[in-house]
């Protein structure tokens, strides 16, 4: 007897461990649609969010750093095809302060880049959700918001373009 309710014990915390949820899912992966951005535009007063996008637009959501080499090439490659990103709603969001946001906008010319917004999350929500390590961390919804697909690291324009399938061959 002893035996069998050794066993019955075994068995029952071993379910039990089976039964855990997997922390280790990043939550973009739990919930693909995209997630309520809140983000603080280069006034320091609006807030820019998810209800503020063009609906007839796909998503290209860019988690950056101003001071990011590869973010600062990307912005560059963004601006020689802006007319390919015309059609696709860009949202580069930072952690970094707004005042920093606004020299990086200014150098780089981001206001040439139609569609774009550029902000920092003011909850820190979207580098958490997505589990980033490194920036630039690219992301990528259609016109319903349903996740597409993300990329960590430094991405060729015409690989972003290539998702949306805007890219001109």
């Amino acid at each position: 007897m002893k035996k069998f309710a050794l066993a019955a014990i075994i068995i029952i915390a071993s379910l039990h461990s089976y039964c855990q949820v997997d922390s280790t899912t990043p939550p973009y992966k739990k919930f693909p649609s995209l997630p309520p951005i809140q983000i603080l535009l280069g006034d320091s007063v609006t807030k820019f969010t998810k209800e503020n996008l063009q609906k007839d637009k796909p998503v290209y959501l860019l988690l950056f750093s101003p001071d990011c080499f590869h973010c600062q090439q990307e912005v560059q490659q963004m601006k020689l095809h802006k007319n390919d990103l015309k059609n696709i709603q860009v949202v580069m969001v930072s952690f970094y302060p707004v005042w920093q946001l606004n020299l990086f906008a200014k150098e780089y010319g981001v206001d040439q880049i139609p569609n774009l917004v550029l902000g920092k999350d003011i909850h820190f929500l979207l580098a958490p959700f997505y589990n980033a390590r490194s920036l630039p961390f690219h992301t990528f919804y259609d016109k319903a918001g349903n996740l597409i697909d993300v990329f960590e690291g430094a991405m060729e324009i015409k690989k972003v373009l290539g998702i949306f399938g805007t890219d001109k061959k």
